[in-house]
């Protein structure tokens, strides 16, 4: 049995299993069965179901029990096997989960209506409920799933029954309707406030509708309520089609409202009739972009003589970038993107300019925006080869699963690479090619993770590697995130995983990037930060980044100077958007430890000339753009 209150205590997101009743008619057993009897008669079909959702990434599976209370039962005539179904059902999904995934005992309504609106005693409820979840207890469960109710006062007595076989953590669920209320008229809030005062350690809907509902009611429940909220909506609502009931929800819009959940503060993610799976393994990814060492699909094996970390090489040692950051040195770098084709020229010719002018490092995007460009890691090595300047290397966790992510790390140990900027990376949807496939394995977090336990000679189940990599570890961070406080607890995970500096998203508004600095230092963080500062070039180019690309915030003042700029001319435009990057470079530098400079559309002499607003920087005459 494993303790599920430390994941009530961890303060991020998890995930649910899908729908059991869906995956059992899908592979044959007609509806006017008893499901929960399955358990005892067809074994193994359950428990392939529960091994499906394990592999699809579900943390939490739910047994095959949701009717397997006493009046239920009695209709088909099992009510005399109940402890044998309940116990046997918990049996089968602790055999699939193994030692990573949690048990919950599935409890549903009785279906009998119980006083003041039917014949069954509140007393005699809680008894029955009383009697299910002490069977589960003897199976094996972790914590308790309390899920469809409609009726306030029978989920009371519910929570009550489970209460009296067992001190195990709750999940208590409602269904509501498309308003936002119970079949009796209690309001989500209401629901919420209720369930929490009754002792559930986790509050929540499930069922009856789909995620657009469910994320309304979640705006109004974050509010009402202390407990971890758990939201496990249906694949949308339910159709008629050829004579068949189907949910038309697919796998990747579960997936989108599951990350909007979670931003919404959600912490438990599941789903409901007509979900698979599938939908199950899309919405893992979402979790995984959201929750720090996120690895439900990877499992990792332990050597029992692995040696103990290695001491990390010195930071002034692994790189000029390291010398710098651990001297308190202003470090400048501009970002420049990798070419589209195979031919490197163009793009070298701007690094050299960079070199002459005495920048620092040059960034090295991994294919920002899903865009197709050459990778990061064969750009970062012809650039250090071929102009001896040092690469920062963005190094993202979309394309690559944890084995490929581990052997490109050595290998760019190897070949000489030693800064890198960890990011879990935009997702395939917004690029040329919405339907290639994302990994995410890991995300930023988790990759921090890895890179520091290398930097100390073991691989990810912490076996001797022999010599300890020498990797300077920044992450990325938005001061301008719109859910604030989301993003700084992301970025004190990170700063925990071993992250040593930190670039910021574009900077526009001051006001962001004072108030992520003041935080940071009320909270005795002590971390170098790099401010991102990008040189607009048009209202157009304004425009393009406040609405197209993920985390930049354009403030409305910058955004009016552009279009007025703009209005006068391209070459006006351009020189308001430099002097716009150079007020903010100027303003910025007391808070500040270096500064990275985007150069817009391969315009290498933009970038440079937003270094003037260093104090003793000395310009240097180059040519126009250089081509991306």
């Amino acid at each position: 049995m494993r303790d599920f209150r430390q994941l009530l205590a961890d303060g991020r997101p998890h995930l649910f299993d899908g729908a059991m009743g869906t995956m059992l008619y899908a592979r044959g057993v007609y509806i006017n069965r008893c499901y929960d009897e399955l358990s005892l008669t067809q074994p193994d079909l359950v428990r392939d179901i529960h091994r499906a959702y394990v592999k699809a990434g579900a943390e939490i599976l739910e047994t095959n029990t949701y009717g397997a209370n006493r009046p239920k039962l009695a209709r088909h005539g099992l009510d005399g096997q109940l402890h044998e179904i309940n116990a046997s059902a918990a049996r089968i999904a602790r055999a699939a989960a193994g030692e990573r995934v949690y048990v919950a005992g599935a409890m549903g309504p009785l279906g009998v209506r119980i006083e003041p609106y039917g014949p069954t005693a509140r007393e005699e409820a809680r008894g029955f409920f009383r009697e299910q979840a002490a069977a589960l207890v003897d199976g094996g469960v972790d914590l308790f799933v309390l899920e469809t109710f409609a009726d306030l006062e029978e989920i009371h007595q519910a929570i009550l029954g489970v209460r009296d076989a067992s001190d195990l953590p709750i999940v208590a669920q409602m269904v509501i309707r498309e308003d936002g209320t119970t079949a009796f008229g209690s309001d989500v809030a209401l629901v919420a406030e209720r369930l929490g005062e009754w002792g559930a350690e986790v509050v929540g809907l499930n069922c009856s509708v789909g995620p657009n509902t469910m994320l309304n009611a979640a705006e109004r429940i974050v509010g009402s309520t202390d407990r971890p909220i758990s939201m496990q909506p249906n694949a949308g609502l339910p159709r008629e089609v050829d004579g068949r009931t189907m949910y038309m929800a697919s796998p990747e819009y579960m997936a989108s409202y599951a990350a909007r959940l979670i931003r919404k503060g959600v912490r438990f993610i599941g789903g409901c009739c007509g979900t698979t799976p599938e939908h199950v393994a899309a919405m893992a990814g979402a979790v995984r972009m959201l929750a720090p060492d996120a690895e439900p699909r990877v499992t990792v094996t332990h050597s029992e003589d692995a040696a103990a970390a290695r001491e990390p090489v010195a930071l002034a040692q692994r790189s000029n970038w390291g010398r710098k950051l651990a001297a308190g040195e202003f470090l400048t770098t501009v970002e420049i993107v990798p070419p589209r084709g195979s031919n490197p020229e163009p793009m070298l010719e701007g690094v050299r300019l960079l070199k002459a002018a005495g920048v620092d490092g040059v960034n090295v995007p991994d294919g920002p925006r899903a865009q197709s460009r050459m990778g990061a890691l064969a750009t970062a090595v012809l650039i250090q080869q071929r102009v001896g300047i040092e690469a920062v290397v963005h190094y993202c966790c979309r394309d690559r699963n944890l084995l490929g992510m581990l052997s490109d790390l050595l290998g760019a140990q190897a070949l000489g690479l030693r800064n890198m900027l960890l990011i879990t990376g935009d997702p395939p949807k917004m690029g040329p090619y919405p339907d290639a496939t994302a990994v995410f394995d890991i995300d930023a977090i988790g990759l921090t993770n890895l890179v520091s336990r290398l930097n100390r000679g073991m691989d990810p189940g912490g076996n001797a590697l022999g010599e300890p990599t020498s990797f300077v570890v920044g992450v990325g961070v938005n001061p301008g995130a719109e859910d604030f406080e989301h993003e700084m607890r992301r970025f004190y995970w990170k700063v925990e995983a071993g992250a040593e500096y930190a670039i910021t998203q574009p900077v526009f508004d001051l006001r962001q990037l004072e108030r992520f600095v003041e935080r940071i230092e009320k909270d005795g963080l002590r971390i170098p930060v790099i401010a991102g500062i990008w040189p607009l070039v048009s209202a157009r180019n304004a425009e393009f980044l406040a609405n197209e690309v993920p985390g930049v915030v354009v403030p409305d003042d910058v955004m009016e100077r552009m279009r007025i700029a703009s209005a006068l001319g391209k070459e006006a435009g351009t020189d308001e958007g430099t002097a716009i990057a150079r007020e903010m470079l100027a303003a910025s530098m007391p808070m500040i430890q270096g500064v990275q400079v985007s150069a817009p559309f391969g315009k290498v002499p933009l970038a440079l000339k937003v270094f003037e607003a260093i104090p003793g920087w000395s310009s240097v005459t180059v040519p126009e753009a250089i081509p991306a």
